[in-house]
């Protein structure tokens, strides 16, 4: 069996019947007719190998996982997409990069052992430990509001406004230096080796702090942790949770306590951890805990608009325009915010929103698109 057949038993794409929803239903299809997902499958079945590493369709999948969700045969395309883009970047065919590739060379240089301090966040107000059953993974949230402090500066604060939550409950989590980036950009264009360096240094990470459960504020690290890193590394040894489902916990218990609010706001389920976790529920929840009125969009849960851009790797016309007609569907709710747990579709969307010539439709859109963690540990009672 070719490596390429593997790829496509894996991904079951050898019981694709060709039957067409997915690209009925995939919304790069619907905006760029000439984009048809089962076609990258179908050039995969027919042996031609070439062509498909050499196709730039590759790259133009947003990896939302919509033709996954509702295909009827349980292709897993996305997962097949993953893998071909590293063998197309073997070939030469590779992706071209928003923001001049600067994310993935900041995930490169880490990668390499490029020393970053990742508690410049740090306050001596938060309480933190170096051991202990509570990691929480902070992410890349501090140096994407750094990076993009003209759309995204909000995100600098997502690390401390977990640890206050945590703290407010009553526990101090362990937090640590040595973590870097989880590498899922990388994954998702195509350069495994270094995402692999990533992966093994963040698992030593973890499991030399003696940690039980593994705590993520980012959709994108989640995902990477319970999915990819557990695809090459088999059982990690602790639990992998995700902020909304660890603190839907705790506030059952009894351990959160929020001012009371007359706060509306819209709720924007984002790609990883919606269609490919399963996290739909839990973010909910917590806004009724909150006391906080919640106003859905048309489009939601599986059926959720994608930001429209994977892994810096895909920003184009057919992004924008699935990124305004999600923030038309948030104006129309009459909320001042949208929230959301992935740093990057709250990238995305203010990139939308903050540029010079933004389409005429959102002249009128006044809305705030902001991090779910931040807006938590401003409602929290005793909070500021």
């Amino acid at each position: 069996m070719t490596k390429i057949e593997k790829i496509i038993e894996d991904a079951g794409a050898f019981d694709c019947v060709e039957c067409g929803k997915c690209t009925s239903l995939c919304p790069v299809a619907k905006i760029n007719p000439n984009f048809a997902p089962r076609l990258i499958v179908v050039k995969a079945q027919a042996g031609m190998e070439s062509e498909v590493k050499a196709d730039k369709d590759i790259w133009s999948c947003v990896t939302c996982e919509i033709c996954n969700d509702m295909c009827p045969y349980e292709v897993d395309f996305s997962g097949f997409i993953q893998r071909m883009r590293g063998e197309a970047v073997d070939m030469g065919n590779s992706p071209v990069c928003s923001e001049a590739g600067a994310v993935h060379t900041m995930q490169r240089l880490t990668g390499k052992g490029q020393k970053q301090n990742r508690l410049l966040w740090l306050t001596d107000d938060l309480k933190v430990k170096d051991n202990g059953d509570v990691f929480f993974f902070t992410g890349c949230a501090y140096q994407l509001g750094v990076l993009f402090k003209d759309k995204a500066e909000e995100l600098k604060r997502v690390p401390a406004s977990v640890v206050k939550i945590l703290n407010a409950a009553g526990i101090e989590p362990v937090v640590s230096n040595n973590e870097v980036c989880c590498g899922h950009d990388l994954i998702w264009s195509g350069n495994e080796a270094v995402f692999e360096e990533l992966m093994r240094k963040n698992v030593e990470t973890i499991k030399a702090t003696g940690a039980k459960t593994v705590v993520f504020s980012c959709a994108e690290g989640y995902r990477t942790f319970s999915i990819d890193y557990q695809d090459f590394l088999g059982d990690l040894d602790f639990e992998v949770k995700h902020i909304s489902e660890y603190l839907l916990d705790l506030i059952k218990e009894g351990k959160l306590e929020f001012k009371d609010s007359n706060a509306k706001v819209t709720y924007h389920d984002s790609c990883r951890l919606g269609r490919h976790m399963g996290v739909y529920e839990q973010p909910r929840e917590i806004l009724k805990a909150m006391k906080v009125e919640l106003v859905e969009m048309p489009s939601i849960k599986d059926k959720a608009i994608c930001c429209g851009v994977n892994a810096f790797a895909s920003c184009s016309e057919v992004s924008r325009k699935m990124q305004l007609d999600r923030l038309l569907e948030a104006k129309g709710t009459g909320t001042s915010a949208m929230l959301t747990f992935c740093p990057k579709c709250l990238i995305h969307y203010n990139c939308l929103l903050t540029m010079e010539k933004k389409p005429l439709e959102l002249d009128k859109v006044e809305i705030n698109v902001r991090d779910f963690s931040n807006f938590i540990a401003e409602n929290l009672k005793g909070g500021k």
